[in-house]
């Protein structure tokens, strides 16, 4: 009997091989009811190079609303009428208390997040520096920012002052950015990328999945990070926004969502993949089948503008599954 495309990719991935755009095509349309031999592969894809060990990061709105990108999914967007909050960057003990906070419920990693495309003001930046110092200098936790774009120049800054982590999402796949953003070009983030890793930065790097892309464009997105080679990849899944444009987009299927999540554990086998905003709304009850689909991590407590779940949930979660938390 001839190998069913699961078991040759699973085989083919196992032995140190690449899978190839072509069969990641065929395994993320795969029929629901083969989509569970998906998963059990990309879990042991996941147990081969990552171990059975889940780690858990948080992070901080240091600075809200204003943003002159017009991201049709933000909530943060000045070109949109929404909800969120508006407020400037946070004083540096503010951030390192809430750092404290998520140390203490279990995260391992604790990113400083601002709106806006980069950090323009001196004071601003400098008060962004102290924090990741005393973040640093602690060692609860692994210091990690997300300032939107940054040079080579500052990504050595930060590495100076003890940053580990830089993140910089490229949101979705380079076909579809255009739909998504207009006000910059997918360019500049992959500049980004790039001055991070140059300055010695882990990089962290991924999107968000049920913007209205296609599956093709997810496996898509999974291959520009794997030619990028980031460390880490953040999943994100549309949580609509009143007020943005994609606020009557419909959720992505459970299923869908996890079968994106088993491609890009067998495209990225030797990465960290993390779920992190709207993995509840999207996953629902299927929640806990996202570490069994090939994730590894997970983004605890709130969002940037959305509320998540309560930490001890994904302690609990973790536990229950059989898995080990990082601690």
């Amino acid at each position: 009997m001839t190998p069913s495309i699961v078991e040759q990719t699973l085989q083919t991935v196992l032995r140190g091989g690449r899978l190839g755009e072509k069969e990641a095509l065929e395994l993320i349309h795969l029929p629901p009811e083969e989509a569970p031999d998906l998963l059990a592969a990309a879990h042991r894809v996941r147990l081969a190079f990552k171990g059975n060990t889940v780690s858990l990061c948080a992070i901080v709105n240091a600075k809200s609303g204003r943003c002159g990108e017009d991201c049709a999914f933000c909530a943060q967007s000045s070109h949109y009428r929404t909800q969120a909050a508006v407020y400037p960057l946070l004083p540096a003990q503010e951030i390192v208390a809430r750092a404290r906070e998520a140390a203490a419920q279990g995260a391992r990693a604790f990113g400083i997040v601002t709106s806006g495309s980069r950090i323009r003001r001196e004071d601003e930046w400098g008060g962004i520096l102290q924090a990741v110092r005393t973040i640093a200098g602690e060692g609860l936790l692994e210091p990690h920012a997300s300032l939107g774009m940054i040079t080579e120049e500052q990504a050595r800054e930060l590495k100076a002052a003890g940053l580990t982590t830089y993140h910089h999402n490229l949101e979705t796949a380079p076909s579809f950015f255009p739909h998504i953003c207009t006000t910059h070009r997918l360019e500049e983030d992959l500049a980004t990328v790039r001055a991070a890793k140059k300055a010695g930065l882990t990089v962290c790097c991924g999107g968000i999945l049920g913007l209205g892309e296609t599956p093709a464009q997810r496996v898509e997105l999974a291959l520009t990070l794997r030619e990028l080679e980031v460390d880490s990849v953040p999943l994100n899944f549309l949580d609509p926004i009143p007020g943005t444009p994609l606020e009557n987009r419909p959720l992505l299927a459970p299923w869908e969502a996890l079968k994106a999540i088993a491609v890009f554990r067998l495209l990225l086998p030797d990465k960290d993949i993390r779920l992190c905003g709207g993995k509840e709304k999207t996953l629902r009850q299927l929640l806990p089948l996202g570490l069994l689909a090939g994730a590894n991590g997970l983004m605890t407590g709130n969002y940037l503008t959305t509320t998540g779940r309560e930490p001890a949930l994904d302690r609990e979660l973790v536990a229950d599954l059989g898995l080990t938390l990082v601690s």
